[in-house]
């Protein structure tokens, strides 16, 4: 009777096992006919993160949606591996993609701990890659038994190496950082070979769930997961008790990458090589692609480009006196916390924001702002410090009942609660500071490439994101007054030819009334020739000069140099009244100093994508002889295929005037430089900007300054004024170790000696003699005579100057 008792239970039992057996494996079959093709992984591209690099190789900045640097497994350090599959998968090199032991394990510890702790899984490494590169993150049985069949898929088609290869790029460690290699910048701000035992097994410690162990908010929480993760490294046979004691005895330093420019001062030069990047090949190659990007930039030149304009722009504004502090506070009994809450800008340093204590007749106590800690948080410590009487004479009052007052006590600028910019002096003390309400830009070029070594668009980019130095158009004035007298040069006109500068009434059309310009100086100084019209920067010489080429050819030459695309052929624009950039100024500029070669200003140098191949190379010359043996044979020429935009007669020409400028001129603040230096000043009406930009023979420079609401400066606030110091400054510092080297003479060129005042031919020396640079067949007239006196251009008489050149002079007049 039992027999057929368990007889008759095994045939039930064996028929419902295959039962079941026919409705899961329809189940899992109806499942695998579903699942994503995981051959996909093979071709896998993860977002990696672009990083912009200066020319020198150190990093300017990274960008990326999802912070990750790709890394192959060969060039993971065995530490980071061992850590990670101690903590994931001690199991992961011996299992075909589900671990069963783990399962059980896990089974157990779930009924041991049901209803009284978090369920634990047993995912291997390959459900986890499953799961994060094919599925969802769906919590159902469905998705979890998609999961197992695709692992044991990927088992199948990939090596181990392939696979943790995949995981170890693409897991989540959190602050935005994914894979190691990511987040050994992220955390520790150092390369993942760099690491410790202790960081790499923090690091593993994290993949479940790091914001649980994030090293700011809960740190000893961080630390005992960290500890556990090397116990577990010591159960596998990984380290030693020694080496376990050891790590396990570190503390958790996290210092957390900065995600701006890692440069300082570079945030509006990588600002505008992240837009150029974005326009040519879009947004996610930029945020997703890898790209490595080679940047023109000179980080020293950057710094010391920074600094003096910095510098031009404080000096300029403390002129216009002192128009108050940023804000006033209560002053309580935690007067860090409450200044800590005022969002200082972040890129001037050494500026630094602090809140007056205490103030008396002598001086006034600060407290300075306390500085964030990496966790993000204030730091506990209070500084302060003094300010004096003589930090603060400078802050005449701009507005209010003592505008203008001398200051004669500290009280009479601060008080108590009062919040404002302060720097640090030698002596420990303070300098009261003011963000000025002045802007402008600065471009420094190497003329021959159009390389950008240093781009400044204002005081600062944490206060104005807008980038003068692209994106502002402004009115260069007389600095594009070299353009309209180099096609003069290009067209019958030498240095020594005479243009009268007297009144001039042109007739603007029907209805348009008469425009009669004047020079700066509203005088006028008759017979003058070329190089004292471009010297002394007069407006009427240029307009005549103009007016006899036609406007039409000066558009023409405009848009050559690259400065105007489409300039209206109208005469003011000869004075430039037409807006334009510092950038393509500068870039104008650097084809005089290179003898008339085209140049296009670039920020970037060389582009690759993540393989390494190079997409972009602003140098389009090929070297066809550059690789193979060298067997004493000549060296390989690179052809220039540039165009060229001026003769390099008139190039020579041009720079020449443009030296006695700096000599002579209107822009002789920038003879102290004592090199070579060739510039031309700039002011628009009513002073609204001041311009200089210049070139020594291997570098060029273009400033200009004015409101970003364009209003006067004042009477005087001119290019020689304001622009040419900080241009001086600068060149001072950045050619302190070069040679000074005169300018390049192309042969042929005649360089003969003349009165400059007269043009003419002189044998004697004396102030007025120079040499002045002829093209091959031309040179100075010996005498002159006066024509087209009467054009019907000329009106009001001439002054005594005028009329002694006129008396005295016998030649061709224009």
């Amino acid at each position: 009777m039992m027999v057929r008792l368990f007889g008759a239970l095994f045939t039930a039992g064996f028929v419902v096992a295959i039962c079941v057996s026919v409705v899961v494996g329809y189940f899992l079959t109806a499942m695998a006919k579903d699942l994503p093709d995981s051959k996909v992984l093979g071709d896998y591209q993860p977002p990696v993160m672009t990083r912009i690099h200066a020319a020198d190789g150190r990093l300017v900045a990274e960008y990326a949606r999802e912070r990750r640097l790709y890394l192959p497994i060969e060039s993971i350090p065995d530490t980071v591996i061992q850590a990670m599959i101690s903590a994931e998968d001690k199991n992961f090199f011996s299992h075909t993609g589900l671990d069963f032991e783990g399962i059980v394990r896990a089974v157990i510890t779930n009924f041991q701990n049901f209803g009284e702790r978090r369920l634990v899984g047993a995912s291997t490494i390959t459900q986890q890659v499953a799961k994060n590169f094919l599925l969802t993150s769906d919590v159902t049985l469905e998705r979890k038994v998609k999961e197992m069949l695709l692992a044991v898929r990927i088992e199948g088609q990939f090596s181990k190496e392939e696979i943790l290869e995949l995981y170890l790029n693409e897991i989540y460690l959190g602050l935005g950082s994914y894979g190691v290699a990511a987040a050994a910048l992220v955390y520790f701000d150092k390369s993942v070979h760099e690491l410790s035992l202790s960081e790499a097994a923090y690091f593993a410690a994290l993949p479940k769930a790091p914001n649980n162990y994030h090293p700011f908010r809960f740190p000893e929480r961080a630390i005992e997961r960290r500890n556990w993760v090397l116990q577990r490294m010591h159960a596998n046979g990984y380290i030693d008790q020694e080496t376990l004691d050891s790590a396990s005895a570190q503390p958790l330093e996290v210092t957390p990458r900065e995600t701006g420019a890692r440069i300082f001062a570079a945030e509006y030069f990588a600002e505008e090589v992240r837009r150029v990047i974005g326009e040519r090949y879009g947004t996610d190659a930029l945020y997703d692609g890898g790209l490595s990007v080679r940047t023109t930039l000179d980080p020293k030149l950057q710094q010391l480009a920074r600094e003096t304009f910095v510098s031009g722009l404080v000096e300029f504004d403390r002129k216009k006196g002192w128009r108050g502090p940023v804000q006033t506070i209560e002053i309580g009994e935690d007067w860090g916390a409450t200044l800590g809450e005022i969002e200082a800008l972040s890129d001037v340093d050494p500026w630094r924001l602090g809140v007056v204590l205490g103030v008396g007749e002598e001086e006034a106590t600060v407290g300075l702002q306390p500085r964030r800690l990496p966790s993000g948080t204030l730091s506990g410590e209070r500084e302060t410090a003094t300010v004096g009487l003589d930090a603060v004479k400078w802050a005449k009052w701009a507005t209010g009942s003592q505008r203008g007052r001398a200051i004669g006590a500290v009280n009479q600028v601060l008080n108590v609660g009062d919040v404002a910019y302060f720097t640090p002096n030698d002596d420990g003390n303070l300098t009261l500071q003011q963000v000025p309400e002045i802007a402008g830009a600065m471009v420094v070029m190497d003329p021959h490439t159009g390389r950008v070594k240093a781009l400044v668009g204002g005081f600062s980019y944490a206060e104005s994101e807008f980038n003068r130095a692209t994106q502002a158009q402004r009115q260069p004035g007389s600095s594009f007054k070299p353009f309209v007298y180099a096609a003069a040069l290009d067209n019958g006109y030498t240095p020594s030819s005479v243009v009268m500068d007297a009144p001039i009434a042109i007739s603007q059309g029907p209805g348009l009334g008469v425009w009669r310009p004047q020079n700066y100086s509203k005088k006028y100084y008759g017979p003058s020739t070329l190089r004292r019209g471009i010297e002394n920067s007069r407006n009427v010489m240029t307009v005549r000069l103009a007016r006899d080429m036609g406007m039409p050819l000066v558009a023409e030459y405009a848009r050559r140099f690259g400065i105007y695309d489409d300039l209206p052929p109208m005469l003011a624009m000869s004075l430039g009244a037409g807006e334009t950039t510092v950038l393509r100024m500068t870039a104008a500029y650097s084809i005089l100093a290179n003898g008339g070669k085209k140049v296009h200003a670039t920020l970037i140098d060389r582009i690759q994508d993540r393989y390494g191949r190079t997409i972009y190379r602003h140098d389009p010359r090929d070297c066809d002889n550059c690789s193979g043996d060298w067997a004493g044979q000549d060296e390989p020429a690179l052809v220039d295929a540039r165009p060229r935009v001026l003769d390099e007669y008139t190039a020579y020409q041009m720079t020449s005037m443009l030296e006695g400028v700096v000599q002579r001129g209107t822009g002789t603040r920038v003879k102290e430089v004592g090199k070579p230096i060739a510039g031309k000043t700039g002011t628009t009406n009513d002073e609204k900007d001041a311009w200089f930009v210049g070139y020594s023979p291997d570098l060029a420079v273009g400033i200009y300054l004015g409101y970003d609401r364009p209003r006067p400066m004042g009477r005087g606030m001119t290019g020689g004024v304001l622009a040419a110091p900080i241009f001086r400054d600068f060149m001072q510092a950045a050619l302190a170790d070069v040679p000074a080297v005169p300018f390049r003479v192309p042969a042929g060129i005649k360089l003969v000696s003349i009165n400059r005042k007269t043009g003419l031919s002189a044998n004697a020396s004396g102030n007025e003699i120079i040499l002045e640079a002829f093209k091959p067949g031309t040179g100075p007239p010996d005498t002159y005579s006066i024509i087209g006196f009467q054009d019907g251009f000329i009106e009001g008489g001439l002054t005594p100057e005028a009329d002694a050149a006129v008396i005295t002079g016998t030649g061709g007049l224009y």
